[in-house]
């Protein structure tokens, strides 16, 4: 879920847009995937990587070959057409590359032995023309077409605040903690390198409004639909980011819930 943190109020495209929703289906597509993640994670967010590529503008790592990308164009856009992207990385094609990419960040062991079909979410990002309207919910219906397609059972992704200093991020972290901290069989751990304790403030000194309005917008969305965190954040430095564990069980969605997400189709 390693999503896009910028803020939401850029201008919006003049034309109406025309969507569609696919998974890559070649190198080309790929490509543009990596183009809009170099826009969002390095121009935008400051973000780089030993496999970045500064001149041809990708943001790319070793891991790409191995994911679905769920890709959200739209037709009406002059240009590149590429305006939203998922990277997905079902329970099956984790086990054939040995490992989930949030491994590096969290201990997954719960959910690894939790025996449920798992989908892990990361690279989230869009155009920041599209930001705060219907695109991120084109994506979503997508990837409800895939959870549907696959059985999957357990979301689960890293998602980012914005910066390093997590003295000014206190009571944004303190209050996913105090509230909506993953239960135990499904609460992963940031692992010790780059451990960051989310309990930095008492509950009863967070002003909840002040705190949920400094929460990015994605990790917002996921606590709409009954996501929770795992415990403790993972401060990357590389992505200049505060990361955070995202995890959700499907089938604890509530009815409002789960039509909010899959747009009214039943599981």
């Amino acid at each position: 879920m390693k999503a896009d943190t910028p803020s939401q109020t850029a201008e919006k495209p003049v034309l109406a847009p025309e969507f569609e929703v696919r998974l890559a289906a070649g190198p080309d597509d790929l490509r543009a995937a990596q183009r809009l993640r170099y826009e969002v994670f390095v121009k935008e967010l400051g973000g780089s990587g030993p496999l970045v590529d500064h001149a041809a503008g990708l943001e790319r790592d070793e891991l790409d070959p191995h994911f679905d990308h769920l890709m959200l164009f739209d037709r009406a856009r002059k240009g590149e057409q590429v305006v939203g992207v998922y990277r997905l990385l079902r329970y099956d094609q984790a086990a054939q590359l040995g490992r989930y990419y949030s491994e590096t960040e969290y201990d997954l062991t719960p959910l690894l032995f939790s025996g449920r079909r798992l989908l892990e979410l990361g690279r989230s990002c869009l155009h920041r023309d599209y930001r705060g309207g219907t695109a991120m919910y084109e994506l979503w219906s997508g990837l409800a077409d895939y959870v549907l397609k696959h059985g999957i059972e357990v979301l689960f992704g890293v998602a980012s605040f914005h910066g390093t200093d997590t003295r000014s991020l206190a009571a944004p972290l303190s209050l996913l903690h105090h509230r909506h901290l993953a239960s135990p069989e499904l609460r992963v751990r940031a692992r010790a390198d780059h451990y960051q304790d989310m309990n930095l403030l008492p509950e009863h000194e967070i002003d909840r409004v002040a705190a949920m309005r400094a929460v990015p917008a994605l990790i917002k969305a996921y606590l709409r639909l009954g996501g929770f965190v795992g415990e403790g954040a993972w401060i990357d430095h590389a992505f200049n980011t505060t990361d955070i564990c995202l995890v959700m069980d499907t089938t604890r969605m509530s009815d409002k819930h789960r039509s909010l997400y899959t747009g009214g189709r039943a599981r």
